[in-house]
């Protein structure tokens, strides 16, 4: 059974860092990524990780902002944001699945087989 669970989330002011991490099980996954979604928007894809290629990718909107982070050993992703603006509120949800990513298909949330619950992140002054 594959669980995903989200922390780090919470209230920030703008230009404010946060670091989100996600738990996942012992299960091999070929890759990891970062959603959000706020009110009355459609999820969106802000970070993914491909685990045999290492390679990572970003929105247009979070690049040079946010850095994924795969920790392997310890069974862990994280998501460190900096400059942080009141447009990246949002539930952040941790991703993983078994289908292989690339640079067109990273952000499309059918790619991804199991979903954390979520974690709110607030910018605001």
């Amino acid at each position: 059974q594959v669980q995903l669970v989200e922390s780090g989330g919470g209230l920030v002011q703008p230009g404010g860092t946060l670091r989100l991490s996600c738990s996942t099980t012992s299960f091999t996954l070929n890759h990891y990524g970062w959603f959000r979604q706020a009110p009355g928007k459609e999820r969106e894809g802000v970070s993914g990780f491909s685990s045999p290629s290492g390679a990572t990718y970003y929105s247009d909107s979070v690049k040079g902002r946010f850095t994924i982070v795969r920790d392997s050993p310890n069974d862990m992703l994280y998501l460190q944001m900096d400059a942080l603006k009141p447009e990246d509120t949002a539930v952040y949800y941790c991703a993983a699945g078994l289908p292989p990513i690339h640079e067109n298909n990273w952000n499309l949330p059918r790619m991804y087989n199991y979903w954390g619950q979520g974690t709110q992140v607030t910018v605001s002054s």
